[in-house]
């Protein structure tokens, strides 16, 4: 009877050290999947910053502004725009 009582007892303290691991190896992973929802949101709302501070940098108004100030571009006058029709743009394009 010892003999089995002996390994009996192994088996529960082998069961014993395997649950101890995997509950240690879940807990890692938990710590390690909360770290990265945290990181994730961190990444979520440095995206809407981003993408607000490109509307605001590519707002017309500010194009605009730029374009005058610092370029020295305006708009053509009438008499300098040329229309010019799809057909005869392709038309140049294809011909050699």
């Amino acid at each position: 009877m010892t003999r089995v009582h002996l390994l009996l007892l192994l088996m529960v303290i082998i069961c014993a050290l395997g649950v101890v691991t995997s509950q240690d190896k879940a807990r890692k992973l938990f710590a390690e999947l909360q770290k990265e929802k945290d990181r994730a949101q961190q990444m979520e709302v440095e995206w809407g910053q981003l993408q607000l501070e490109q509307s605001t940098w590519a707002m017309p108004a500010r194009v605009e502004k730029i374009a005058v100030d610092k370029l020295q571009m305006q708009l053509p006058k009438s008499q300098q725009i040329q229309f010019i029709r799809a057909e005869e743009l392709n038309k140049s394009l294809t011909q050699p």
